[in-house]
């Protein structure tokens, strides 16, 4: 088994914040926000016992510049930025730092990142591969989003990749468990966070379960009429 790190993704106080931003873009609250951010607690506290390293993006995609917006973000804040409520510059600054619950520690790494997959345009790939990591935990908000988005990078950059099901959540359940799916589809390892990090853990369900990430009823149908 190789080195295993933890990413945490984008645990940041803007999603405690209720200043409203969320609702003007058309966002609604995060499903299970508060269990997310223990189930998150506990799983940094058990991956830094066992010497995993921590590293945290920190999403900084609404500023300006070159890299701070994609195309289509850009658009969506001018399209809506007459129904945003005006923040100040301290309240900005508190919303792009991370959670106090998951705060890091001494020997994380923080890498901001201005894009949904954590390993575009910034150093994660070199530090991994620095570090000698070949297995990923990837952990955080939002699981249809950003950390969609990390997995898939990191399987196509050859990473065995989990992602904690109880650790991560997103703007409802039905988008969290296709998200899931979908991932599960493509032989990550989808578990509570427990499991994963289980000493004997083989990361092995998406070769010991029958369609796995797939819809049973709908693959009884497909086999059935042909």
């Amino acid at each position: 088994m190789g080195s295993t790190a933890l990413l945490m993704i984008d645990m940041q106080n803007s999603y405690l914040a209720k200043d409203g931003v969320r609702d003007a873009l058309g966002w609604p609250p995060i499903w299970r926000l508060q269990e997310t951010i223990t189930a998150c607690t506990d799983l940094l506290t058990a991956a830094r016992a066992q010497g995993m390293q921590v590293i945290y993006s920190r999403s900084t995609a609404g500023t300006a510049g070159p890299l701070g917006q994609s195309p289509r973000m850009a658009r969506l804040l001018a399209h809506r930025s007459h129904l945003i409520p005006g923040v100040e510059a301290a309240e900005q600054e508190w919303n792009r730092q991370i959670m106090d619950a998951v705060a890091p520690e001494q020997g994380d790494v923080i890498l901001d990142k201005t894009r949904a997959s954590f390993f575009d345009y910034t150093e994660l790939d070199p530090l991994l591969h620095n570090l000698g990591v070949q297995r990923l935990v990837v952990a955080g908000l939002q699981t249809n989003v950003c950390v969609e988005a990390t997995a898939r990078a990191a399987l196509a950059r050859n990473f065995e990749v989990a992602v904690p099901s109880d650790a991560v959540s997103t703007d409802g359940p039905a988008l969290h468990e296709s998200a899931l799916n979908s991932l599960r589809v493509l032989y990550t390892e989808v578990a509570p966070w427990r499991e994963i990090l289980a000493p004997d853990a083989a990361w092995d369900r998406a070769f010991t379960t029958p369609n796995y990430g797939r819809d049973p009823a709908y693959w009884t149908e497909t086999t059935a009429t042909t």
